[in-house]
């Protein structure tokens, strides 16, 4: 039987791959629960970001880019997965519960805004968790989606009026400070 060369080689970069696994995992599946909203379908874009990355980890040239890479892979799944559930998905129905049910600790909020989230179409979901929860720049955004800066602007734009009105006029202030920021 022929001796397979890839085998060979494999513990080498195998090592490297599962160190990079170990260190960077946590963080994508944070930022793919934020995107979906479920922690179970996060690990699954999380298993297939690194299913892909592990198919062609030995071409990798530049390992200085591998979070820019993985963001880009993991953000074209979830927007992929997305196209292909939207014929299938149930409609969810009913309303958000008021506002003011909520205590004003930091945890209620982020629920709050992540549920809002989920009612934003997939690609400005996809970035505004960019941009605001990975704190990418417009470029940056626009290279993990493979689309223009202007793109990413207008996406934006688009995804804070949805997730505004997710939301309702109580989180006004939540907004404000944000468009103080990006304005500076």
């Amino acid at each position: 039987m022929p001796e397979d060369r890839t085998h060979r080689a494999a513990p080498g970069w195998e090592g490297e791959f599962s160190t990079y696994f170990e260190a960077r995992a946590p963080a994508l599946r944070s930022t793919a629960f934020v995107l979906c909203g479920d922690w179970h379908r996060a690990d699954d874009i999380v298993q297939n970001t690194f299913l892909k990355l592990y198919v062609i980890w030995p071409r990798l040239s530049r390992h200085d880019e591998l979070d820019a890479f993985a963001r880009r892979v993991m953000f074209r799944l979830f927007l992929r997965e997305n196209r292909r559930l939207w014929r299938s998905r149930e409609q969810v129905s009913g309303e958000l519960p008021e506002p003011e049910g909520f205590s004003d600790s930091d945890v209620a909020q982020r629920l709050t805004v992540r549920a809002a989230l989920a009612g934003v179409p997939p690609k400005q979901r996809a970035v505004l968790v960019l941009r605001y929860w990975s704190d990418l720049s417009v470029e940056d955004a626009a290279v993990a989606l493979g689309c223009s800066p202007g793109t990413v602007k207008s996406q934006s734009a688009r995804g804070l009026v949805a997730l505004r009105k997710q939301l309702g006029p109580h989180f006004d202030d939540l907004f404000r400070n944000e468009e103080k920021e990006h304005r500076t």
